[in-house]
């Protein structure tokens, strides 16, 4: 049974740093990408960052770039997202999303998914 679990979320000032990680179970995705979805209060879960199976390539929602920074260890399984300079508009619950890199970004095409860590940003 595969399992995703997500853990760093917390509360953090505005201007802040947290780092999430990923653990996934259940099998390895070194052929799969692995990445990051949000969903903030009364908003759609949207799309925040990817990393391919081997790790070469990211994409980045274009509200993060610069501020977020995917990586993944392959050898644990584990996706992080590193999160320097965090803002108000950043709090939402952070999930781990696992498809093919060609679906990745798409809310409706991945194939799994974690059950969410929350991040609260204060002003």
């Amino acid at each position: 049974q595969v399992q995703l679990v997500e853990s760093g979320g917390g509360l953090v000032q505005a201007g802040g740093s947290l780092r999430l990680s990923c653990a996934a179970s259940g099998r390895t995705f070194t052929n799969s990408a692995m990445g990051w979805f949000r969903q903030g209060p009364g908003k759609e879960r949207e799309f925040v960052a990817a990393i391919s199976g081997g790790g070469g390539g990211t994409v980045y929602a274009d509200s993060v770039k610069g501020r977020f920074a995917i990586s993944r260890d392959n050898a644990e399984n584990t996706v992080y997202l590193q999160m320097n300079s965090l803002k108000p508009e950043d709090t939402a619950v952070y999930y781990c999303a696992v498809s093919d890199w060609h679906r990745i970004t798409a809310a409706g095409s991945i194939d799994y998914w974690g059950k969410g860590t929350l991040v609260t940003v204060s002003s």
